[in-house]
C-alpha cells in the first residue's frame, strides 16, 4: 500500500482513502470501500465552499477505525482556519462516518459542505487487471436513501447512503449540507453506508455504537497473547504484527463458524489456504486458536470430487475462495478454487503441529478422515506420473501456472532464465510431503491408534527423502534443483527454495552445510533477508515478485530450517535481519520488499504491490522469536534452546505466557544488557558489521 493511503479494515471489508479521507479510485487502483470482493464506493469526496480539505492529522491506530482532522483552504500562510471538520469512520459489514464541523471564531459562518459519491462496482480482479464491467448500473432515491446499483442478469449489488441530518440537496451523485454554524459551536451527521449482496442488506456493525465491544475484542487478543520483553523496537514490531493478525481475522461465507486470517489487504482479503496455514503455523506459540480454526474450515471445504475449471479433486484443500461478479459467473475459477499442490500437504503438517503444541488429540481424531484423504492425494491425484513427487500442471487457462508458493507465471526459471516446461515438481512441495508423512505416522500410531499405517508412512517418507536427494541434488553446483520439469530435467537456478527443504527435514545432513553456505552467500542473503532468487541467476530481478525479491514469511521459515540443522547463528543473523528491516516500515512488516543489496541501498526498498498488512508476513516475528528461543513441544514439556543465539542488539529476550499442553510457560535468553542501542546505532553497527563480513566472503 501506498504511504500516502489511509486503510482500515475488519473481515471481509476494507476501506483504502487518501489523508484527507477522500476516495477517488483510479479504475486500476485499489483506493475505496470494498466488501466481499466488490467495490462499494468508487468516488467519496467532501468539500466546503467547493474546495477539497486540507488534513492536519490523521489516526488509524485502531485497525477498524480512523479520525481524519482536517481544515477548510484559506488561500494564505498568513491566515489561520477558524473552521475544522473532524472525520470519524469505522468499517465492519458496511461504513458510518461520523462527520463534525466545528466553528472556533467568534462569528457565524455559513457552511457549504457538499459529499461526492460513486461506485463503478468493480470486481477485485478487474481492479487488478484494468477489465470493463459487462453489467448495467442504477442510481435512484429510495426511502431517502441514495442507492447506487450495480445488475448483471442474477447478480445484483448496491450501495445504499444515508445520512442522519436531511440534506438541503440531493442528487444520485452528491448530497449537499447549507447551514448557519454560530460561533463557538459544532454541527454533526452520521453518514451510513450499507453494502447490498443480492437481497440481503448488510447493516454496518458501527450503524450503532460498538466501538467498545471492538476494543474489548481486540483488547482481549492483546490479553491473551505471550508477553515479549527485549529491545523495544522488537517489542513494538511484535506487537504492531500481533495487531496485524487480529485485523485480518474473518469469518468467511460457506466456512462455517470459523475466524481465519485472509491473506492480506489489498489484494488478497479472501482466505488462502496457504496464507491460512502458513500464518497459524507461525502462530502457534501466540495464539493457536488459529491453527485450529483455519484446520477446520478448510476440512469442511476440502475437494471431494473432481471439477476441471476449480481443478477441485477428492483430499484437496483449497487454495483461494472469493465472492466477487467474475467468480460469480464462472470468468474465474476461485469459487473456490482447489490449484495449489502445497496445501494439502501442509495441512498436514499443520495438524501434527498443532496436537503437539495443544495436546487437542480429539480435533486430530475428528480430521482423521480429511487427513487420510490428504495423504491418498498426495499419492494419487499429487503424484501426476507415479513417479513418487507431486507435480502440478493447471487443467484450465484460468488457472495458475505455478501451484507452488511463487505462484507468478515466471518463477520456476532454469539458470539462463528460460521457462522450465509443465508438469513441475518444485522442491519444496517434495520437503513438504516428506514432512507430512513423517507427522501423520505419529498421529497414526499415538492418536489413530493404526499402527499399520504409521509403519507404511514412515517407509514412505524414508524412500521419499533418499530418492529425493538422489534425484535433486545438483553435484556441480552444489544445491538442490529448484524442481523437476516436464522432461524431468532439473531446474538448475539457486533460489530460496532450498531453505524450505531445511525446514521440512528432507536434506541429508551431509548436504546441509552445503545450502546454508549458499543461503548466507552474498548472493542469497541481502542483509536484510533471504532473496527469492540468487543474484547472478538468469531470471534475477530484485524487483521481480518471486525472482530476487525478499519475502519475511520465506526467511521466517528458512531460519527454522537452519535451526534445525545446527546453524543457530546462521538463523539468528536471517530472524535480525528481518527484525531491522521492520524498523523502516513503520513495525510492520509487508508482503515482499526488494532484494537490493543492503550495503548498497541502506535501506529495504518497498515492492510497488505488496500487500500491508499480509498475514504471513505478520506471523514471521512469531516464528523468528520461536526460532531464536529454539522452543520446541516434547511431550506436556515446551522446551528450548540451551545454546539459543540472539542478535547482538536485542537484549534478553523472554516469553511469558506462552499457551500449550502444558499450560503457560516462560522462557528466557539472556542476551547483552549493557547496553540499549537506538534505531539509528542498531542500523549503523549492523551495516558495519554485514559489510565487513561480505567483503570477508568476497575475498575467500
Amino acid at each position: 500500500m501506498s504511504d500516502n493511503t489511509i486503510s482500515i479494515l475488519d473481515g471481509s471489508t476494507f476501506l483504502v482513502s487518501n489523508p484527507n479521507g477522500d476516495i477517488d479510485a483510479r479504475p486500476d487502483e485499489a483506493e475505496g470501500l470494498f466488501f466481499k470482493d466488490m467495490r462499494h464506493l468508487s468516488k467519496w469526496k467532501l468539500t466546503m465552499g467547493g474546495q477539497p480539505l486540507n488534513v492536519l492529522s490523521t489516526d488509524a491506530s485502531e485497525y477498524y477505525y480512523a479520525q481524519h482532522f482536517c481544515i477548510p483552504p484559506t488561500g494564505t500562510i498568513y491566515k489561520n482556519p477558524t473552521l475544522s471538520v473532524i472525520r470519524r469512520r469505522f468499517v465492519g459489514d458496511g461504513f458510518v462516518e461520523e462527520l463534525t464541523v466545528v466553528n472556533h471564531g467568534a462569528e457565524a459562518q455559513e457552511i457549504d459542505l457538499r459529499l461526492e459519491v460513486g461506485c463503478d462496482f468493480a470486481d477485485l480482479f478487474e481492479v487488478k487487471d484494468a477489465l470493463q464491467k459487462k453489467g448495467e448500473f442504477y442510481q435512484q432515491m429510495r426511502n431517502r436513501q441514495l442507492v447506487l446499483g450495480y445488475r448483471r442478469d442474477s447478480f445484483v449489488r448496491e450501495t445504499l447512503i444515508s445520512s442522519t441530518e436531511t440534506p438541503t440537496e440531493g442528487t444520485v451523485n452528491n448530497v449537499s449540507f447549507r447551514f448557519t454554524l454560530q460561533s463557538k459551536s459544532s454541527w454533526s451527521t452520521k453518514l451510513k453506508v450499507v453494502p447490498v449482496t443480492g437481497e440481503t442488506a448488510h447493516s454496518p456493525k458501527f450503524a450503532e455504537d460498538s466501538c467498545g465491544t471492538m476494543r474489548q475484542d481486540l483488547s482481549h487478543w492483546i490479553e491473551q497473547a505471550p508477553t515479549v520483553t527485549c529491545h523495544p523496537e522488537a517489542m513494538r514490531t511484535y506487537m504492531r504484527n500481533l495487531v496485524d493478525i487480529a485485523a485480518l481475522r474473518f469469518r468467511p461465507d460457506g466456512m462455517g463458524d470459523h475466524s481465519l486470517p485472509a491473506a492480506g489487504l489489498p489484494w488478497f482479503m479472501a482466505v488462502f489456504g496457504r496464507d491460512s496455514l502458513i500464518t497459524s503455523y507461525e502462530m502457534l506459540p501466540f495464539a493457536p486458536e488459529l491453527a485450529a480454526t483455519a484446520l477446520r474450515a478448510l476440512a469442511e471445504a476440502q475437494g471431494k470430487k473432481e471439477v476441471e475449471l476449480t481443478e477441485e479433486e477428492p483430499g484437496r484443500i483449497l487454495h483461494e475462495l472469493r465472492f466477487g461478479e467474475l467468480t460469480y459467473f464462472r470468468e474465474r475459477p476461485q469459487a473456490p478454487y482447489y490449484g495449489a499442490s502445497d496445501t494439502t500437504p501442509l495441512f498436514l503438517v499443520l495438524l501434527d503441529e498443532y496436537e503437539r503444541w495443544s495436546g487437542d488429540a480429539d480435533l486430530v481424531r475428528a480430521l482423521e478422515p480429511n487427513a487420510r484423504a490428504a495423504l491418498e492425494w498426495i499419492d494419487h491425484y499429487g503424484d501426476r506420473d507415479g513417479d513418487g513427487y507431486i507435480e502440478y500442471q493447471r487443467k484450465t487457462t484460468l488457472g495458475l501456472d505455478n501451484q507452488c508458493w511463487k505462484d507468478s507465471w515466471n518463477s520456476i526459471l532454469f539458470h539462463d532464465g528460460t521457462l522450465a516446461r509443465t508438469p513441475r515438481a518444485t522442491c519444496e512441495i517434495q520437503g513438504y510431503a516428506y514432512d507430512a508423512k513423517v507427522r501423520c505416522a505419529r498421529l497414526a500410531r499415538e492418536i489413530w491408534k493404526d499402527e499399520a499405517f504409521a509403519s507404511k508412512l514412515e517407509i514412505q517418507a524414508a524412500k521419499l527423502k533418499q530418492r529425493f536427494n538422489q534425484d535433486f541434488w545438483i553435484e556441480d553446483r552444489q544445491f538442490f534443483a529448484l524442481a523437476l520439469d516436464g522432461d524431468k530435467k532439473k531446474v538448475d537456478s539457486l533460489c530460496s527454495n532450498i531453505g524450505q527443504l531445511l525446514w521440512s527435514g528432507i536434506v541429508d545432513g551431509d548436504k546441509a552445510s552445503a545450502l546454508r553456505d549458499h543461503l548466507m552467500g552474498p548472493k542469497m542473503f541481502s542483509g536484510w533477508g533471504i532473496r527469492t532468487m540468487a543474484e547472478g541467476e538468469g531470471g534475477y530481478n530484485p524487483i521481480e515478485y518471486h525472482n530476487g525479491t525478499v519475502w519475511p514469511h520465506d526467511c521466517s521459515i528458512i531460519a527454522a530450517g537452519l535451526a534445525r540443522y545446527g546453524f543457530r547463528k546462521d538463523a539468528s543473523d536471517v530472524v535480525a535481519g528481518i527484525f531491522e528491516a521492520s524498523l523502516f516500515f513503520g513495525s510492520r512488516l509487508p508482503e515482499v520488499f526488494a532484494g537490493y543489496q543492503r550495503a548498497q541501498t541502506r535501506f529495504p526498498v518497498q515492492y510497488p504491490t505488496a500487500c500491508l498488512p499480509q498475514a504471513w508476513a505478520a506471523g514471521s516475528p512469531m516464528l523468528g522469536i520461536r526460532t531464536l528461543l529454539g522452543l520446541e513441544p516434547k511431550g506436556e514439556i515446551l522446551t528450548s534452546a540451551p545454546d539459543a543465539v540472539l542478535p547482538f542488539w536485542m537484549g534478553t529476550l523472554s516469553v511469558e505466557g506462552i499457551p500449550g499442553r502444558w499450560g503457560k510457560a516462560n522462557i528466557v535468553a539472556r542476551g547483552d544488557e549493557t547496553r540499549v542501542l537506538t534505531p539509528k546505532q542498531i542500523y549503523e553497527e549492523t551495516l558495519a558489521r554485514r559489510t565487513h563480513l561480505e567483503d570477508e566472503k568476497l575475498a575467500a
